[in-house]
């Protein structure tokens, strides 16, 4: 059986971290920026977890054992 490719998207989306744990962006900061106030856009920038219902796919795609 071949070796499972990484998904492209993934990779430039996720991050490991030092524990190996899955870094991601939080969404809504690329446009239509002017009717969300200033402390959510600045909210919106700081990096998150992937949550655990969401790890396994996430996993899977970055090809990281279970």
């Amino acid at each position: 059986m071949p070796k499972m490719k990484t998904h492209s998207g993934a990779k430039k989306r996720f991050s490991l971290t030092g524990t190996g744990k899955i870094k991601r962006k939080h969404a809504f900061k690329s446009h239509i920026l002017t009717k969300k106030t200033t402390k959510a856009k600045r909210a919106l920038t700081q990096t998150g977890l992937v949550d655990s219902a969401d790890l396994p796919r996430v996993k899977a795609m970055l090809t990281i054992g279970k």
